[in-house]
């Protein structure tokens, strides 16, 4: 019965250390080179896509001549021939920088989260000390 006695202040203090939720966790997808892959190659499709819009009816507009058949079936691959390949060439060199900065995001993400946490605990305690409005003034 003592030993209760002397160990519930103890635990009275330690409750809400307990009931503290546990610091958000980085979701593995997110370091994970496989999904870095998977977006490299999601950006290679589009910018493929891309290269295939029909843009000579614009080109028509903004040069301000009238369309022709010609500029219905002319892509923005026939207006610039070697965008496409230089396009490929950044995206492929982008991979590696998107992997280190995915890898620097996860690391950094925990220091950062906390910081975000003690900022609302010091908002929350400087509120907690504001004056009532409704207070009376003298």
């Amino acid at each position: 019965m003592r030993a209760t006695l002397a160990l519930l202040p103890l635990m009275v203090l330690a409750a809400p250390v307990a009931a503290a939720p546990p610091p958000p966790q980085i979701p593995p997808q997110m370091s994970d080179p496989a999904t870095i892959d998977r977006l490299t190659n999601a950006m290679q499709a589009l910018s493929h896509a891309m290269m295939d819009l029909p843009v000579g009816q614009i080109q028509a507009a903004v040069e301000g001549r009238p369309v022709t058949p010609a500029d219905r079936n002319r892509t923005l691959r026939d207006i610039e021939p070697g965008l496409d390949r230089d396009v490929q060439a950044q995206i492929a060199q982008a991979r590696p920088r998107m992997q280190a900065s995915m890898k620097a995001l996860s690391e950094a993400m925990p220091a950062m989260m906390q910081s975000l946490h003690d900022a609302k605990k010091a908002l929350d305690r400087a509120g907690a000390n504001m004056p009532d409005p409704n207070y009376p003034v003298r």
